[in-house]
Protein backbone atom coordinates (compact mmCIF):
# COMPACT_ATOMS: atom_id res chain seq x y z
CA UNK A 1 0.00 0.00 0.00
CA UNK A 2 1.38 3.32 -0.69
CA UNK A 3 -0.13 7.01 0.62
CA UNK A 4 1.32 9.85 -1.31
CA UNK A 5 3.38 12.21 -1.37
CA UNK A 6 5.79 9.86 -0.63
CA UNK A 7 9.39 10.53 0.69
CA UNK A 8 11.80 12.34 0.06
CA UNK A 9 10.01 15.25 0.85
CA UNK A 10 10.59 18.53 -0.14
CA UNK A 11 9.40 21.68 1.38
CA UNK A 12 5.91 21.49 -0.59
CA UNK A 13 5.10 17.87 -0.39
CA UNK A 14 5.75 17.84 3.51
CA UNK A 15 3.26 20.48 3.57
CA UNK A 16 0.99 18.28 1.53
CA UNK A 17 1.24 15.52 3.42
CA UNK A 18 0.42 17.23 7.04
CA UNK A 19 -2.90 18.71 4.94
CA UNK A 20 -3.74 15.17 4.03
CA UNK A 21 -3.20 14.18 7.87
CA UNK A 22 -5.18 16.89 9.02
CA UNK A 23 -8.08 16.24 6.74
CA UNK A 24 -7.66 12.42 8.12
CA UNK A 25 -7.96 13.58 11.48
CA UNK A 26 -10.42 15.72 11.03
CA UNK A 27 -12.81 13.64 9.74
CA UNK A 28 -12.67 11.92 13.38
CA UNK A 29 -12.77 8.23 11.57
CA UNK A 30 -10.58 5.79 13.69
CA UNK A 31 -10.55 3.37 11.08
CA UNK A 32 -9.50 5.65 7.82
CA UNK A 33 -6.60 7.29 9.83
CA UNK A 34 -4.86 4.45 10.83
CA UNK A 35 -5.06 3.42 7.52
CA UNK A 36 -1.58 6.38 7.16
CA UNK A 37 0.41 4.31 9.41
CA UNK A 38 2.44 1.18 8.82
CA UNK A 39 0.81 -2.16 10.64
CA UNK A 40 3.86 -1.93 13.20
CA UNK A 41 3.77 1.91 13.87
CA UNK A 42 5.01 3.08 17.11
CA UNK A 43 3.05 5.82 18.67
CA UNK A 44 3.63 7.95 21.93
CA UNK A 45 0.77 9.83 22.46
CA UNK A 46 0.63 11.89 25.93
CA UNK A 47 1.24 9.15 28.52
CA UNK A 48 0.20 5.76 26.06
CA UNK A 49 2.29 3.91 23.81
CA UNK A 50 0.62 2.08 21.59
CA UNK A 51 2.06 -0.04 18.83
CA UNK A 52 0.14 -1.49 15.52
CA UNK A 53 -2.49 -0.32 13.47
CA UNK A 54 -5.43 -1.91 15.80
CA UNK A 55 -3.83 -0.33 19.08
CA UNK A 56 -3.87 3.35 16.89
CA UNK A 57 -7.41 2.76 16.02
CA UNK A 58 -8.73 1.69 19.27
CA UNK A 59 -6.46 4.70 20.90
CA UNK A 60 -8.19 7.38 18.30
CA UNK A 61 -11.78 5.81 18.96
CA UNK A 62 -11.56 6.44 22.68
CA UNK A 63 -10.11 9.66 22.03
CA UNK A 64 -12.99 10.93 20.19
CA UNK A 65 -15.76 9.81 22.09
CA UNK A 66 -14.42 12.09 24.51
CA UNK A 67 -13.23 14.91 22.68
CA UNK A 68 -16.37 16.13 21.09
CA UNK A 69 -16.67 18.67 18.25
CA UNK A 70 -12.88 18.23 17.75
CA UNK A 71 -11.34 20.47 15.57
CA UNK A 72 -7.42 20.60 14.09
CA UNK A 73 -4.83 22.61 12.74
CA UNK A 74 -1.52 21.47 11.87
CA UNK A 75 1.39 23.33 10.24
CA UNK A 76 4.74 22.10 9.05
CA UNK A 77 7.83 23.02 11.34
CA UNK A 78 10.76 21.12 9.89
CA UNK A 79 11.40 18.14 7.32
CA UNK A 80 14.04 16.31 6.22
CA UNK A 81 13.90 13.22 3.53
CA UNK A 82 11.52 11.06 5.50
CA UNK A 83 10.64 13.10 8.87
CA UNK A 84 8.33 15.93 9.57
CA UNK A 85 8.27 17.80 12.40
CA UNK A 86 4.77 19.24 13.23
CA UNK A 87 2.92 21.91 15.76
CA UNK A 88 -0.60 21.74 16.09
CA UNK A 89 -4.07 22.88 17.77
CA UNK A 90 -7.09 21.56 18.49
CA UNK A 91 -10.55 22.60 19.78
CA UNK A 92 -13.36 20.29 21.35
CA UNK A 93 -15.08 20.40 24.59
CA UNK A 94 -16.02 17.49 26.82
CA UNK A 95 -19.26 15.79 27.78
CA UNK A 96 -20.21 18.55 30.54
CA UNK A 97 -19.33 21.40 27.61
CA UNK A 98 -16.54 22.34 28.93
CA UNK A 99 -14.00 23.48 25.76
CA UNK A 100 -10.23 23.29 25.38
CA UNK A 101 -7.67 23.80 23.34
CA UNK A 102 -4.68 21.48 22.70
CA UNK A 103 -1.12 22.60 21.56
CA UNK A 104 1.58 20.40 20.99
CA UNK A 105 4.46 19.13 18.25
CA UNK A 106 4.68 15.81 16.48
CA UNK A 107 7.63 13.90 15.17
CA UNK A 108 6.48 12.03 12.17
CA UNK A 109 8.82 9.29 10.21
CA UNK A 110 7.75 7.85 6.93
CA UNK A 111 8.67 4.24 5.13
CA UNK A 112 9.51 4.42 0.94
CA UNK A 113 5.58 3.80 0.36
CA UNK A 114 4.60 7.05 2.34
CA UNK A 115 3.11 5.40 5.60
CA UNK A 116 3.90 7.02 9.35
CA UNK A 117 5.67 4.16 10.82
CA UNK A 118 6.50 6.23 14.34
CA UNK A 119 4.55 9.04 16.11
CA UNK A 120 6.05 11.03 19.02
CA UNK A 121 3.57 13.45 20.12
CA UNK A 122 3.78 15.91 23.26
CA UNK A 123 0.76 17.60 23.72
CA UNK A 124 -0.86 19.88 26.33
CA UNK A 125 -4.20 21.41 26.72
CA UNK A 126 -6.37 24.22 28.78
CA UNK A 127 -9.86 24.76 29.03
CA UNK A 128 -11.00 27.88 27.45
CA UNK A 129 -14.35 29.62 27.28
CA UNK A 130 -16.51 29.23 24.58
CA UNK A 131 -16.07 32.71 23.12
CA UNK A 132 -12.55 31.87 23.06
CA UNK A 133 -12.75 29.35 20.26
CA UNK A 134 -10.69 29.86 17.13
CA UNK A 135 -11.61 27.01 15.53
CA UNK A 136 -15.58 27.32 14.17
CA UNK A 137 -16.00 25.73 10.61
CA UNK A 138 -18.61 22.80 10.41
CA UNK A 139 -17.19 19.57 11.02
CA UNK A 140 -15.06 17.67 8.62
CA UNK A 141 -12.08 19.41 6.93
CA UNK A 142 -11.06 22.50 7.93
CA UNK A 143 -11.97 24.94 5.04
CA UNK A 144 -8.68 26.00 2.06
CA UNK A 145 -9.40 29.92 3.14
CA UNK A 146 -9.47 29.21 7.10
CA UNK A 147 -6.21 30.88 8.48
CA UNK A 148 -3.91 28.54 10.00
CA UNK A 149 -1.41 28.86 13.13
CA UNK A 150 0.37 31.36 12.33
CA UNK A 151 -2.03 33.64 11.35
CA UNK A 152 -4.41 32.82 14.55
CA UNK A 153 -1.26 33.61 16.38
CA UNK A 154 -1.20 30.39 17.54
Amino acid sequence: MSRPPLPPFTRDTAIEKIRLAEDGWNSRDPAKVALAYTEDSRWRNRTEFVTGRSALQALLQRKWTRELDYRLVKELWAFDSHRIAVRFAYEFHDDAGQWFRAHGNENWEFDDNGLMRRRLASINEHPIEHSERLFHWPLGRRPDAHPGLSELGL
